[in-house]
């Protein structure tokens, strides 16, 4: 049983490895457009933060201060 656990643990490990690639120098341009950003529109994501911060009545983690009225 043991055994088994160690192939299956060998074989996902083989299958995470391979799934990384050098990238070559001409494809680094493509990666770098803002399209390919975690987050494309960073002005887009504070505004959408503002405002969900500004709706809840707990700000978990979040610095932002105000009451439910959306100012700051």
């Amino acid at each position: 049983m043991v055994t088994f656990y160690k192939l299956l643990m060998m074989a996902s490990l083989l299958t995470l490895a391979s799934a990384c690639t050098p990238v070559a120098p001409w494809q680094r341009g493509t990666l770098a457009k803002p399209e390919m950003a975690l987050e494309p529109n960073p002005m887009q994501a504070l505004i959408t933060s503002h405002i969900h911060s500004s709706r809840e009545a707990g700000s978990a983690g979040s610095s932002a201060s105000g009451g439910g009225c959306g100012c700051y």
